[in-house]
């Protein structure tokens, strides 16, 4: 956290609004974001928990509403957030418990809850240099899977996730939930099958995709000649050959035991790091 949200008391906060209804038509609107339509009509999504409220403001997301429990105010760092989102513009909700229990549907609902303005990268402004690596799935569609990619590609330092065809919303609450915040940190896009196929033709990268067929160990391939994208198949049916076809190396995951496959988070993890390892150094200092 940066010294906005870690120094000093309570700032005072403009307007908030306080809501005890669940018929409030602002309470209703938000609730209205676990489904996609709402989602994608009005351009936003949720995030749970104050830790990720403060990472999306740091990292320049555009928060439109705040939500606390009254249990919350008072406490310095949600009255720091408060007060920014305030100043950019944002509405500021003190709800009671009935009503944040209702938004964050979940046993143990967080105290704050802040709704965000989505951010899509356009494949068009991707140019891969030395050193990315971006990973690209194909129909991905387990929220959970995709978010825990998402944090996977943050700690390895990837530079984004390309979602290539009918794919699962990374802005779900299911999804932003996996990531633990890394959803505000990486760079994510969309693209159809054709489109992907002649964006790798304009760009120079390494496509590298894992397949059962694959004939290559993924330890053996050089991931240092030129910046590589890594292209994971759907769960269940894996890559099609429109897509692997185009790949530059099929890579195969060796595997001793009775299980035909991984679990596509773990895969990409494994081939994630091991595409990274050679830019992946310890700090001994630390």
């Amino acid at each position: 956290m940066n010294s906005d949200f870690r120094e000093g008391g309570p700032r005072r906060v403009g307007h908030v609004k306080e809501v005890t209804s669940l018929a409030n038509p602002i309470v209703k609107d938000i609730k209205a974001l676990s489904q996609k339509k709402a989602r994608d009509e009005s351009g936003t999504f949720m995030a749970e928990g104050l830790k990720l409220v403060i990472d999306a403001l740091e990292l320049g997301w555009t928060i439109r509403t705040l939500v606390y429990s009254k249990a919350a105010k008072g406490k310095p760092l949600v009255e720091q957030v408060a007060a920014k989102t305030v100043a950019n513009g944002g509405l500021v909700l003190e709800v009671n418990e009935k009503v944040i229990s209702a938004i964050a549907r979940r046993d143990n609902p967080q105290m704050v809850v802040g709704i965000f303005d989505q951010k899509w990268k356009p494949l068009r402004d991707i140019r891969p240099t030395d050193g990315e690596t971006w990973i690209a799935l194909d129909r991905v569609r387990d929220p959970g899977n995709l978010g825990t990619i998402i944090r996977t590609a943050d700690a390895a330092g990837a530079s984004g996730i390309i979602l290539v065809g009918e794919s699962t919303d990374p802005f779900s609450l299911e999804t932003v939930r996996a990531t633990m915040g890394s959803v505000f940190a990486v760079p994510v896009a969309k693209a159809t099958p054709e489109e992907f196929l002649a964006w790798k033709k304009h760009v120079g990268i390494s496509l590298v995709a894992t397949h059962l067929a694959g004939a290559v160990d993924y330890r053996t391939i050089d991931y240092k000649k030129k910046p590589v994208v890594l292209l994971m198949g759907n769960e269940q049916s894996g890559l099609p050959d429109t897509l692997a076809g185009e790949a530059d190396a099929l890579a195969r995951i060796p595997q001793a035991g009775r299980a035909d496959s991984l679990n596509l988070a773990v895969a990409t993890a494994v081939m994630l790091f091991e595409a990274r390892r050679h830019l992946l150094i310890l700090d001994k200092a630390k």
